[in-house]
This record gives structure tokens, sequence and C-alpha cells, in this order.
């Protein structure tokens, strides 16, 4: 009888603010050195994530008036239009469930694109995402979207450096072009630390439920976060504008972030009804405006 092959290791050195880790994604055993710095990697402003019934409270509350948006929208025919990105693992889906889930799916939907097919590929870089944006009274959210050209790609070798130089040239005034056609747009980066990214690798990992989540980019990612990290400095520094400013979230705590997404859409958005009093306040410490809210 044939031997079975050994699996692969999982274990990857990591350097981590100048110390040398070894991490075994394999290992259901979450290290010490993740389990105690995750919440408040990268200079997260909150020792404990936001309790579960204060959140559940608040959120409920800002669906409400999202439903409310909805019926505007509906009425006057306006357009909006919400990108997130982020590093993997910061909350992007999850953020996009949140603020549709009680939304009328007729008129509110997600685009979540698979890699370029290869017509795609010979077509204008923005021909493809252009085909999604919304119509007249619709809501749409990109779970990713072209800035996929801003980080993964360049970093990944999926498209050469006079691709990636051309992108930040021309995505500003691509999108200035989305503004004056009268389409509500926004752009959200959700931040998190690495820590933290690696917590939610590992959770993935050894989830039953999540596990489809996870894939051997990933374990590229784990390895190449100073890599990420210039590319997403450099993106945001050439790409936030007065007409598409990037909005950045500290995304830690899932809960935090999610109300401070869905609080920056209501409060920008005059529709009718809008009840300002109980959507609340903007917390400056999670959530700010352009590069220099990271200090870029």
């Amino acid at each position: 009888m044939a031997k079975s092959e050994d699996k692969p290791s999982e274990k990857m050195k990591l350097t981590i603010e100048g110390k040398e880790r070894v991490f075994d994604i394999g290992d259901p055993k979450l290290p010490d050195w993740i389990d105690k710095n995750d919440l408040k990697s990268d200079g997260y402003p909150y020792d404990a994530k936001l309790p579960e019934k204060e959140y559940e409270a608040t959120v409920e509350a800002l669906q409400i008036e999202l439903v409310k948006l909805q019926h505007w929208m509906l009425e006057t025919g306006e357009r909006v239009m919400v990108i997130f990105e982020g590093r993997d693992a910061a909350g992007k889906g999850g953020t996009i469930f949140v603020v549709r889930q009680y939304m009328n799916p007729r008129s509110a939907r997600n685009v979540a694109l698979t890699k370029p097919t290869e017509t795609e590929r010979g077509q204008w870089y923005y021909q493809r995402y252009v085909t999604h944006f919304p119509t007249s009274g619709e809501f749409v959210t990109f779970d990713r979207s072209w800035y996929n050209r801003g980080g993964v790609e360049p970093v990944m070798g999926f498209c050469t450096p006079q691709q990636h130089e051309r992108f930040l040239d021309e995505t500003p005034h691509f999108e200035e072009r989305i503004s004056k056609e009268g389409i509500r747009f926004f752009k959200f980066w959700l931040n998190i630390g690495r820590e933290m990214q690696l917590k939610r690798f590992h959770d993935r990992r050894h989830s039953p439920l999540k596990n489809w989540k996870y894939s051997p980019i990933d374990v590229a990612g784990m390895k190449l976060w100073d890599e990420y990290t210039k590319a997403r400095d450099t993106m945001l520094k050439r790409t936030h504008s007065p007409h598409a400013p990037w909005t950045i979230v500290k995304s830690n705590d899932k809960r935090r972030a999610r109300i401070a997404v869905m609080r920056r859409l209501l409060l920008s958005i005059p529709y009718a009804g809008r009840d300002t009093a109980l959507i609340g306040t903007e917390d400056p410490k999670i959530i700010g405006d352009g590069p220099g809210f990271l200090g870029l």
C-alpha cells in the first residue's frame, strides 16, 4: 500500500515590528502573541469591542434609516454607489451584508466580480465595472472594485508596473466623471492591524463554516504585509480627491466599523425623513477622511 503523502507545512516566518515570529496557521491554538495584541494592533484606539447589546440596538436603528433612504431613492431616481476596499479579512463582506440586510434586493445589489475573462482582459480596464453601475433608484455596493489594480495586482505581479502607474494616473479622472454624472459615490478603506488579520485568517482556517474563504493566496498575502502597505499608501495618496475622497475606517472591531460606515452614508445623503438624532454622530477615533487619517 502506498504511503499517504505528508500534508505540506503551514508554518511561516513573519517579521512583525522587528521581531521574527513563527506562525503555524495549521495549529488550532492561536499563538499568545496574536491573541494578546489583535484588537490593539496598528494602534487601534479601544481596549475592548463594542458591547453586543449596544451594537445590535444601534445597527437596527441605522438599518431602519437605510430602508427610508431606499424609499427616497426609488421616489427620486437617485443613484448611490459604494465601493469597499481593504486587506483580505478586513470585513468588507460582513459590512456590506449588514448595510444591505433589510434593503429591497430588487434595487439594492452587490457586485463581487471574479478574475477577468480573456475578453475582459482585452477591454478598457474599467469597462467590466462600468456595466454594473447603478441605474435610476439603485443602491449598488462593490466588494472590491477597480482598485484591485491599486493593491493586489501590483503586489502579486498580476499587472505590469506601467499598467499600475497608468491606473494611478487615470483613476482620479475616471472617478470625476462618476461624480459629474450625478451618482452619489463613496469609497471606504477598511483598515486592520497585522495581528488582527492573522487572527481572522486563523479563524477561517479552522472554521467548518468559513474555511471556504481561506485560500493559498491568503498565505502569500500574510508574508507580503509590507508590500501591501506600500501599495496601499501610494494608492490612497494618488487617488484621494475632492470629488471622490477616501473614507478610512479602523476595522479591528467589526461592530464599530459597520456602524461607522452606515452613519457616514446616512449623514451624507439628504433623504426625506432623515432622523439625524437617531443616526447619531461619527466616532473620530474610528472614521476619518483620506490618507492623513492614517498619518500618511
